[in-house]
């Protein structure tokens, strides 16, 4: 995270206390509907925190992603060879990967035809 990231972690942090104390106080002296309101509101915040978070990972992949696009490419880099990797790790069986996704070997976990059809 960088720091305007934490810095909105943290008032987002300040928020829901703030709200969960007066979700306290509600309970304590008001009215329970609002202590409920108040107790909901809370849980809010930490949702922005939770979405910093991500987009913080987000961002650190796609600068992950850049440095491999910027490196120069070899036979240990290259993008066909990837995208054939990750084709042939997603395939569940040979029968599967040869019979177009329409049928599985008989040891497959498997067994539930994929095919396109709805």
């Amino acid at each position: 995270m960088n720091c305007s990231s934490r810095l909105l972690a943290a008032l987002y942090g300040a928020t829901s206390a703030g709200l969960a104390w007066t979700a306290v106080l509600e309970y304590r002296y008001g009215p329970m509907w609002a202590a409920c309101l108040f107790a909901a509101a809370s849980i809010v915040p930490v949702i922005g925190v939770v979405r910093e978070s991500v987009i913080c990972d987000q961002r650190r992949a796609l600068a992950g992603w850049a440095r491999r696009a910027a490196a120069p490419s070899g036979p240990e880099t290259d993008a066909a060879e990837d995208i054939v990797r990750a084709e042939l790790d997603g395939a569940c069986c040979e029968r599967w990967w040869t019979s177009l996704g329409s049928d599985h070997d008989r040891r497959c976990p498997h067994r539930i035809p994929r095919s396109s059809a709805a």
